[in-house]
Order: C-alpha cells, then sequence, then structure tokens
C-alpha cells in the first residue's frame, strides 16, 4: 500500500537529491555501489519511505560527508516515535535476530498501513489526522530494516488472538493477513501461530529478544504505552526459556500459512 510522504522523509529525500545532482550521478548510479536499486532510491528522495541505516551510510561514503546523511536518517526515522521507544529503535537497526511473541496485536514492524491507523484512532482519539498520519508512517518506516544490507531475522510467534480480534474491520483485517502471508515468504521473516487449543500459555504479555553479534541479547518489553530495554542476564534468560516454550508450543510455519488462509475465509465479506 502507498505510503504518503513525511516532511521529515521529504526533507532528507531532497538532501539526497541535491547531492546526487551537484555530484553528477543518476539514480541508478547512487544505489548500484551497495545494491540499490533505482525506484528504492527515487522513493528516498521522494520522501516515500526514509530508507535503511546502510543507505544513510552509503550516502555517507559516496558523497564525503562522514556522519551527515547517517543523522539526517536518524532525525527522519525517528520522527513519530515518542521518545521512549527510541532505545530499542537503535538495537533493532542492528540487532542479527529480533524474536517478537505478539500476545493480543501484529507486532509494529509487520502492520499494515490502515490496521495501524485504526490502532493509532482507538489509541489517541483525540489526535488530529495529521498527527495520527506521521505515527502511521514512523511505524511503517520500520520496514525498512529487512531492506538493509543485512537484514536481521525476524521471528514472530503470533497468538491466536492476533488474528482473531478484527481491527478496523473485516477489510482491514483481511489485508492485514495477506500481508502476513508474503511477509512470511522472505527468508528473512518466520511466522508461527500459538493457537487457542495449546492451553495455558508460557507467556501472558508480548515481549522481543534483540540478539546481536558483539554483544549480550537484550529484552524489550511494553506496557501502557511505555517500554523497558532489559539488559539483565537473568531477565533475558528467563524470556529465552519463555520463547523456546512459546516456539515448542506454536504450529510449525508450514502449518502457520495453512492457518492464516482459514483465517481470511472466515472473516466476512
Amino acid at each position: 500500500m502507498a505510503q504518503s510522504s513525511s516532511s521529515s522523509g521529504s526533507s532528507y529525500g531532497e538532501e539526497v537529491r541535491a547531492w546526487r545532482i551537484m555530484r553528477g550521478m543518476s539514480q541508478r548510479e547512487l544505489g548500484a555501489g551497495a545494491k540499490y536499486g533505482q525506484s528504492y532510491v527515487a522513493m528516498v528522495e521522494k520522501g516515500d519511505r526514509v530508507g535503511s541505516q546502510g543507505f544513510a551510510e552509503h550516502c555517507d561514503r559516496v558523497f564525503g560527508t562522514p556522519g551527515t546523511f547517517k543523522r539526517h536518517w536518524k532525525r527522519a526515522s525517528r520522527r513519530g516515535h515518542p521518545e521512549w521507544f527510541e532505545p530499542y529503535l537503535d538495537l533493532e537497526a542492528v540487532a542479527t535476530h529480533v524474536l517478537d511473541f505478539s500476545a493480543y496485536l501484529v507486532m509494529g514492524i509487520l502492520q499494515t498501513e490502515r490496521y495501524a491507523h485504526a490502532l493509532f484512532r482507538a489509541s489517541f482519539p483525540r489526535d488530529t489526522p495529521a498527527a495520527t498520519t506521521e505515527k502511521v508512517q514512523a511505524r511503517l518506516q520500520r520496514r525498512d530494516v529487512l531492506d538493509r544490507d543485512n537484514p536481521p531475522l525476524l521471528w514472530v510467534i503470533l497468538d491466536e488472538s492476533c488474528l482473531r480480534r478484527v481491527v478496523g474491520g473485516p477489510e482491514v483485517m483481511r489485508e492485514q493477513v495477506v500481508y502476513l502471508v508474503e511477509a512470511a515468504e522472505s527468508p528473512h521473516v518466520t511466522l508461527q501461530v500459538l493457537p487457542f487449543d495449546t492451553g495455558a500459555p508460557p507467556a501472558g504479555e508480548p515481549f522481543t529478544l534483540l540478539q546481536f553479534e558483539d554483544r549480550p541479547t537484550t529484552l524489550y518489553t511494553e506496557a501502557l504505552g511505555m517500554g523497558r530495554v532489559i539488559d539483565s542476564a537473568t531477565m533475558v534468560e528467563k524470556a529465552s526459556g519463555h520463547y523456546d516454550r512459546l516456539r515448542a508450543d506454536a504450529l510449525s510455519p508450514e502449518n502457520t500459512l495453512i492457518e492464516l488462509h482459514k483465517v481470511m475465509e472466515e472473516l466476512p465479506r
């Protein structure tokens, strides 16, 4: 689904375009050095997407502007997110594995535009339409982490309630489930559904484990609109145990796809 441009994304894209033209490069030439296609560069320049951190670092190398475009990218990618969520975004941007348990709602990085819009309207009913749009775009921009040169393995366990709660109405929910099916086709994404008939779940609240090449695993939890990044070895080990049991109880990735198609068929038209 097309994304509308945010002012921060447009400003960042305008800088990329200005420097590219000043260097006498085409969009294809700019992207080629780091395997970004012409269409990718065009979307960044138009403000349709902020792009990945890797692309910002590539621009700094090509244009000879140490850190300039990375700083532009960071400001643009943070717009629309609350300050307390920024530490998580910094970690997500460099993680090698993102292991998430979604207990009630689909994880933000896998949400469609209309699904996210319905959630923000429910959570912040007094927001202006522009404020809602900004929050939605910020959430959609998180997908860019999967476009970097070495994207993380995103492993998401969805409690069945994530699929049975019809957010935004049947049409929006069907679109969301279709997107989950499409996401599962990526070699960088693994989905499992935890069905109701497995009984009491090993964990009742959503949480995310972030794994890295050069630092210990980190735990992220969120409640009542506030998030916590936890690096306590004891807490991380406990959460890792919960995640292992959730994976054991959940449907296989293959059977998860069957379940997703079943949910789509059962949604009213």
